[in-house]
């Protein structure tokens, strides 16, 4: 890797990269940068030339250019990857003779009006042998707009030595769009996401809207999994065969399984889903959530550091955190595992069967028993008995002549004078 300005910043990315890194101290063009990693590279050596902004090549076509290159014989040979697009402004243009042969490279500031219409352009991809590149860099110059050594100017030195100069015309130019500013930027990732949607199509997936899915990892998935509109993936994620993702959802290093449900604006990070769960909608798994199959977490619910058996239920505004569910569990809605002391976090169970009333506060560390039942309402503080019905609740009062106080009534305008 040849790095430049910012380079301190690409080697912190790429610091666990098996490369070589060679410092280009002046940035006096890509010919030069070119040279600088020459000493490294033996004469019989294959040189492949790609571009760190250059990121929608695929491997396909560089084994196409590589081949191209390195068929030649003894002949030196030169291949460049060139796409045809319908605005070329601001790439370098490839001029041809008469019988179509390639002539050289022109760069658009040191174009002139005709080879600007010209729509051939060079993604400055390229392969030779070492021996001959060195042969064409030593004979080009900087005398240009820019006062650089521009690496295109070696098609012409290749030409001018009778080397074989071979193009490879893409299918697609997105494949080799480069990014210069923000803009292009956005171009790129919007191929980018339309080409991982096209990608999970093929492997069976339908997609609501294939232009609204981000994917930013790894995903994969079984068979007629259905993902809605405006769901971003992240990280690695499985889907099982026939999962349903809704829409606005986001999942994050999470596992889904057969069958399984997430509806709508949901928020999986670190999951791990079982076979026929339903999710959401507006429903959050943490890291550390390991739901078995058939379990329910509904609206405004938050899960973290938890496992919940087979069948459980909280559907509805609820917080577990720090917990072992058994099976066949139902949280009422507004329950709340109080796990936090401020310094340390405590663990809460619950037994298989069991029944949370609406609004239990369990302050951990505490055990629910299995099939005991706690009353709406309840702040448990103690272990409660398996098969038991246990509550807190105080004494309803009703204060006689009480009533509700009032807004005082505003005083009245003076009359004016």
């Amino acid at each position: 890797i040849v790095y430049g300005h910012g380079g301190a910043e690409v080697q912190a990315v790429l610091s666990d990269a098996p490369v070589d890194w060679v410092l280009q101290a002046e940035q006096l063009g890509t010919g030069h940068a070119v040279s600088q990693a020459l000493p490294m590279i033996g004469d019989k050596d294959l040189v492949l030339i790609l571009y760190g902004d250059v990121p929608l090549v695929r491997a396909a076509t560089l084994r196409a250019l590589l081949a191209a290159a390195d068929s030649a014989g003894d002949t030196a040979a030169l291949a460049i990857i060139t796409a045809e697009v319908a605005d070329p402004t601001g790439y370098g243009r490839i001029v041809r003779h008469q019988n179509g042969t390639p002539a050289g490279i022109v760069e658009e500031r040191d174009a002139n009006p005709e080879q600007r219409r010209i729509t051939e352009i060079s993604t400055g991809l390229m392969a030779m042998r070492a021996k001959d590149l060195r042969v064409w860099l030593a004979g080009i110059g900087n005398d240009n707009s820019q006062h650089e050594y521009y690496l295109t100017d070696i098609v012409a030195a290749a030409v001018k030595g009778t080397a074989l100069v071979r193009t490879i015309l893409v299918d697609d130019p997105a494949e080799v769009l480069g990014v210069n500013d923000k803009v292009q930027l956005a171009q790129v990732e919007a191929q980018y996401r339309r080409l991982r949607a096209r990608e999970l199509m093929l492997a069976g997936a339908t997609l609501a809207d294939p232009s609204r899915i981000d994917i930013r990892g790894e995903v994969t998935l079984g068979r007629d999994v259905f993902i809605d509109v405006g769901v971003v993936f992240s990280g690695s994620v499985q889907l099982g065969d026939r999962v349903r993702i809704g829409p606005y959802c986001v999942i994050s290093d999470s596992s889904i399984g057969v069958g399984s449900e997430v509806r709508a604006n949901s928020l999986l990070d670190g999951a791990q889903v079982g076979e026929r769960c339903v999710i959401g909608p507006f429903a959050r798994l943490r890291p550390g959530t390991v739901l078995a199959r058939e379990a329910h977490i509904g609206n405004f619910v938050e899960v973290k550091n938890t496992t919940m058996g087979a069948g459980s239920k909280a559907n509805h505004l609820t917080y577990l955190g720090d917990s072992s569910i058994g099976s066949a569990v139902n949280v009422g809605a507004g329950s709340i595992t109080c796990n936090y002391d401020g310094v340390n976090k405590w663990t809460t169970q619950i037994g298989d069967g069991a029944f949370i009333g609406s609004g239990t506060m369990m302050v951990a560390p505490v055990r629910i028993g299995a099939h005991a039942t706690i009353g709406a309402g309840s702040t448990i503080t103690e272990n409660a008995p398996d098969h038991k019905l246990t509550l807190t609740r105080a004494k309803q009062a009703t204060v006689e002549n009480w009533s509700r106080p009032g807004k005082a009534e505003p005083a009245p305008d003076k009359p004016k004078s």
